[in-house]
């Protein structure tokens, strides 16, 4: 029983709320609105971290000191917030999951995060195009020890952490879970190294890293919940826009003769312009980060992929744009061929006219 109680020392919890502010916000505008407290662009510091390309790495804002409240300001429109607590002192694994359960329980935390963002928002008013909060949001936790004792004050392998203690603390649950469910719910414990160590769910993570400084793992997660972000909102988006497009059609094509004279200019170039910036803003989240090479960092990132679904989010988007580019091109061919079965008609009339005019000639 001792391998599965060890103490915990350096232990605290970041909340992660991911908000979608925007269209797309200019980093160089935005830490001019928001200096003195603007941080440079962090970038990854682990030497594998050179397989990671960044072109446009987040802007960083400090908000409160206590509790530590920063923001970090994505280019592709997303807002992550940031709350980070620790337990008083260092504790057994059992204090540490009864911390765990007060962050994910903590409903006073996620408002505060709320009415901080909005007032970072106004700050940042004139670097954001067209400015929103959409209703569809993301939230993470992070769980971090810089070390893990035994009870004789070696180091523990958190490796050897057992899953049932891993689900208490990540999955904030006290019930015992079936051997089947611990495999399905805590598939990804990855190390580098003999001490520091990584297990991946979908709504949290545990850190073990003996260095402070090293937030390298933190920066790879918060980017692969940003681009998480940006999917499910255009997702739905798309889900609620699809219906209406329908209604138009519908409502295009029972209206009078005069109103379909050009039947589907206007909805036609709202079709365009939506594909074309469903598209733009998605290519630009996934290309705000790659890597270049299977290291460490890539392993934890492409886990976090896996697990938050993100391909079969893409793939979604993907079919639902295609029925909007069908949509479009089956339109824009009905269109044409109404204004070629009007020219016809004219042509036909002036035919028909210039026989009559011969006769009154005649």
């Amino acid at each position: 029983m001792a391998d599965e109680h060890p103490q915990v020392s350096g232990g605290r919890a970041t909340l992660y709320r991911l908000y979608d502010a925007g269209y797309d916000i200019d980093l160089a505008r935005a830490a001019q609105l928001v200096a003195p407290d603007a941080f440079e662009h962090r970038r990854p510091r682990r030497g594998e971290a050179a397989a990671i390309v960044t072109p446009r790495p987040p802007l960083t804002v400090t908000l409160a000191a206590e509790p530590a409240i920063t923001a970090a300001i994505f280019d592709f429109g997303v807002v992550s917030m940031r709350l980070q607590l620790a337990p008083e002192g260092e504790g057994s694994w059992g204090e540490f999951v009864r911390f765990g359960a007060g962050v994910h329980n903590d409903a006073r935390l996620r408002t505060e995060l709320d009415r901080r963002v909005r007032e970072l928002l106004e700050r940042l008013g004139p670097a954001v195009v067209r400015p929103a909060i959409a209703d569809v949001t993301e939230e993470y936790i992070l769980f971090r020890a810089g070390k893990l004792c035994g009870p004789d004050g070696a180091l523990f392998d958190p490796s050897r952490l057992p899953a049932d203690a891993l689900a208490r603390l990540l999955l904030n649950e006290s019930r015992p879970l079936s051997s089947s469910a611990l495999q399905d719910l805590l598939p990804h414990r990855l190390s580098y190294t003999a001490e520091d160590f990584v297990a991946l769910t979908w709504e949290s993570a545990l850190v073990v890293e003996p260095d402070l400084n090293d937030e390298d793992v933190e920066y790879v997660l918060e980017f692969a919940n940003a681009q998480l972000l940006e999917l499910r909102v255009f997702d739905a988006l798309l889900d609620a826009e699809l219906p209406r497009v329908y209604d138009r059609i519908a409502a295009v094509r029972t209206a009078s003769p005069v109103q379909v004279a050009r039947p589907y200019r206007r909805l036609l170039a709202d079709l365009q312009t939506q594909v074309a910036d469903v598209t733009e803003i998605i290519e630009r989240a996934e290309n705000a980060f790659k890597v270049t090479d299977d290291v460490y960092l890539a392993r934890v990132y492409s886990a976090a992929l896996e697990i938050f679904r993100g391909p079969a989010w893409r793939r979604g988007i993907d079919q639902k744009l295609e029925i909007m580019r069908d949509t479009y091109a089956m339109l824009n061919a009905e269109s044409q061929a109404v204004r070629a079965e009007a020219l016809e008609i004219a042509i036909v009339l002036l035919i028909v006219l210039e026989v009559v005019l011969s006769f009154v000639r005649g």
